[in-house]
């Protein structure tokens, strides 16, 4: 059987080159579970969905919340993405929502998770990202579909760093990017 490869795998050699002189940390967290749920927030479904994760589903747009290391972003009025651990039982979720009218899917092989931390990520970031990410206005709590580099993303801040959830076959392309970007921050 053949070794299981993140897309990413290929720049961990690179990643932490970059990351020595402490300004940037850069990483792939690769095989997290990403699930996709799309539910009425206002429906019992929802409620039992949010008591197998651990906290209710966020309804505020643009938010995230965290419980442990399940995070559940929220993506639309009825949909939330789900990233926890590599293993995390999906299954349960599917059984808490039943035969009601939602969805519960695993989507865990559609994207890889990057991780861009240090003082300067924010800076990083800003390269490629039209959102202003400022810390006051989209720190730990918030997420964001948005473009980086041209890529399509789900960005989520969290204290120390940023978590870059990004589609698999955008993988390379972004770390190219993001390896390109921070030269500028190892001189």
């Amino acid at each position: 059987m053949a070794e299981r490869r993140s897309p990413a795998a290929a720049f961990a050699g690179r990643f932490a080159a970059a990351s020595e002189g402490g300004a940037l940390r850069l990483a792939e967290l690769p095989f997290l579970t990403h699930v996709d749920l799309r539910v009425d927030p206002a429906s019992p479904a929802a409620r039992d969905l949010g008591d197998v994760l651990g906290v209710p589903l966020p309804v505020e747009p643009c938010t995230a919340v965290t419980a442990g290391d399940v995070t559940v972003a929220w993506l639309g009025p009825d949909e939330w993405l789900v990233v926890a651990p590599a293993g995390h039982r999906h299954e349960l979720l599917v059984k808490a929502l039943g035969d009601r009218h939602g969805s519960v899917v695993d989507v865990s092989a559609q994207r890889t998770t990057l991780l861009v931390g240090g003082p300067r990520a924010r800076d990083l970031l800003a390269h490629g990202c039209a959102l202003d990410l400022h810390p006051r206005v989209f720190g730990p709590g918030r997420c964001a579909q948005t473009m980086l580099a041209r890529a399509q993303v789900v960005l989520l801040p969290r204290p120390d760093d940023f978590l870059v959830l990004v589609r698999s076959s955008f993988a390379a392309y972004l770390s190219e990017w993001l390896l390109d970007a921070a030269t500028e921050y190892l001189r």
